[in-house]
């Protein structure tokens, strides 16, 4: 069973940067056919898709977040990562990991990030 674990400083000021990190366990995140996205619910609104990283390492973004949002990979570790830069108050979320591989849907617990200053 594939398993999913946000972490990350979760209390950031304005125009920092911030990096995420999900550790995956129980399948490798190079594995066909696999995608690993990073979702966000700000508080009181519903889910946003901020990007996805293949398992082939392509990469591809929500346009509105793409010039400040960027996805990575340690394929040594296992592990993804989000990198927020320019941080806004607009940012504050849950901020999720999502693996999907062939019609199963594996999510993270979530990790809360708040911007202010």
């Amino acid at each position: 069973q594939v398993q999913l674990r946000e972490s990350g400083p979760g209390l950031v000021k304005p125009s920092q940067t911030l990096t995420l990190t999900c550790t995956v366990s129980g399948g490798s995140i190079t594995t066909n056919h696999y995608a690993w996205s990073w979702i966000r619910q700000p508080p009181g609104k519903g889910l946003e898709w901020i990007g996805v990283i293949a398992y082939d390492g392509t990469t591809a973004y929500n346009t509105s977040l793409v010039s400040r949002f960027t996805i990575s990979r340690d394929i040594a570790k296992n592990t993804l990562y989000l990198q927020m830069n320019n941080l806004k108050p607009e940012d504050t979320a849950v901020y999720y990991c999502n693996g999907i591989f062939l019609g199963s849907n594996y999510w993270g617990q979530g990790t809360q990030v708040t911007v202010s200053s």
